[in-house]
């Protein structure tokens, strides 16, 4: 596991890496905890990347397995996940059918939140047969 950044910066290019953007959310709290305790920050995403970055696994499949985790925990951090997985190379149907998983185990409310993400990502019905995603 990497050393733990000492720099605000340094945890939110993490952020960036991964999804494109620090989310403001993840944002405000990654300023809070720098001016509290800069080494339990630290630790704490040091702990995250290693378990998002695992060797047996490449990175669509980790995005695409936190998107279905967290719709079924009907999360709005599935959108952020949504964005990494589709930064990863995943397509429409490949998170479609990750929501159909979640939907299995949460029911037809983490179905709706992913028809409301990818609507959002994928917003035309031409693009949806391209599988491109809608920039930002």
């Amino acid at each position: 596991m990497a050393s733990a950044p000492r720099t605000l910066e340094d945890l939110e290019r993490r952020y960036e890496d991964m999804l494109g953007f620090t989310p403001p959310k993840i944002a405000k709290r990654l300023k809070l905890s720098m001016t509290v305790d800069p080494d339990l920050v630290g630790a704490l995403e040091d702990w995250r990347i290693a378990a998002l970055t695992p060797d047996a696994l490449d990175q669509k499949t980790v995005q695409l397995m936190c998107f279905a985790i967290l719709l079924s925990q009907t999360s709005e951090a599935a959108a952020n996940h949504a964005r990494a997985a589709i930064k990863a190379g995943a397509t429409l149907e490949e998170l479609h059918a990750s929501a159909g998983i979640a939907t299995l185990f949460r029911g037809v409310a983490a179905f709706n939140m992913a028809g409301e993400l990818l609507s959002n990502l994928f917003p035309a019905p031409d693009q949806a047969q391209t599988s491109t995603p809608v920039k930002d």
